[in-house]
């Protein structure tokens, strides 16, 4: 199969793809600098798609949260589709760019951290435009700063990797909402349950658990590390509830090298056990809480009303407001 159908024939934010990019560009360079210059002017195809559907009045009975996503990632995809077959003439500009980018180096290196900033930026670039339709929550176009047009795609990705606490719901959820969005794609739940129960566990980010050395782990679920966790972890005090009676442990946590990571392993976790799978496509706050206690997430006998709670509170609601 020749690279430029690699990318035509997969999902736009299939997380494979960077794989195969780095394959692609230790067997064939130029080939995959093409293949990347492609990806790029199909973000730019996107934008020419999403101001021509902001332009376009969405009201009526089959509008919704659902139809809005599924708009969202049917557009992404006829973009990256359409592309490499009505060019508009920026590929071959970015591929020499990224072929001076990547002189000198190994394919594998350089070359391979050029397109994983190419899938970071393609993920961004869908996270800004699902969040325009999905935000909601009191604003049928409420989007994080992050997400506006105007702010630079993934600058909440750097400001969340900082380590820095963030000041507000308002921050946190401009660092994370990008992350929540792929993580909806995944589970089918809306991007904004997914970030309230990351507010839970993490105080709004402001408890989130740290390593050892004071770093942080970016463990916003508070997932524990099993048997089956190959990575790195970090002991931490922490309690569970024994009859509706809080007790404390010492307990080892799972350590992410970014927010990304760990949603990706959320959302994983989520889909991948059998007892979650009330939690799965769940479009009711108060359900999908009710789910994850259900499921036993956690031993706090009130943790499913605390999700609710932020879920439906105007902390949230004021940080997806525009």
């Amino acid at each position: 199969m020749k690279s430029i159908d690699l990318a035509t024939n997969r999902l736009a934010l299939d997380p494979a793809t960077a794989g195969d990019l780095r394959t692609t560009l230790s067997q064939d360079r130029q080939g995959g600098l093409k293949q990347a210059a492609q990806q790029f002017e199909g973000m730019l195809l996107h934008l020419m798609l999403k101001s021509m559907r902001d332009a376009t009045a969405s009201t009526g009975l089959l509008d919704s949260e659902q139809s809005r996503l599924f708009t969202a990632i049917g557009d992404q995809q006829m973009a990256l589709n359409l592309s490499p077959q009505m060019p508009l003439g920026f590929a071959g500009l970015i591929e020499q760019q990224l072929g001076r980018s990547t002189k000198g180096k190994r394919a594998d290196d350089g070359a391979g951290s050029s397109l994983e900033a190419v899938q970071s930026s393609q993920r961004s670039q869908y996270a800004a435009t699902a969040a325009a339709q999905l935000a909601g929550a009191g604003s049928p176009r409420g989007v994080p700063v992050s997400a506006r047009a105007g702010a630079s795609p993934g600058a909440a990705v750097v400001a969340g990797s900082a380590g820095a606490v963030p000041t507000g719901p308002r921050e946190f959820v401009d660092r994370v909402w990008p992350h929540a969005v792929e993580a909806a794609a995944a589970t089918g739940v809306p991007p904004r349950f997914l970030v309230a129960h990351s507010a839970l566990e993490s105080g709004w980010g402001k408890h989130e658990i740290k390593a050892s050395d004071g770093s942080p782990s970016f463990n916003l679920f508070g997932v524990k590390a099993g048997r089956s966790w190959s990575g790195p972890t970090v002991d931490v005090q922490t309690s569970e509830f024994v009859d509706g009676v809080a007790q404390p442990e010492r307990a080892k946590f799972r350590v992410y090298a970014s927010y990304a990571e760990a949603f990706r392993d959320y959302a994983n976790l989520l889909r991948s056990k059998p007892r979650f799978a009330g939690v799965i496509g769940q479009q009711d706050g108060a359900q999908f809480a009710r789910s994850l206690q259900q499921a036993g997430y956690a031993t706090d006998p009130m943790y499913a009303e605390k999700i609710a709670r932020i879920i439906g509170g105007a902390s949230l609601r004021q940080a997806l407001a525009t």
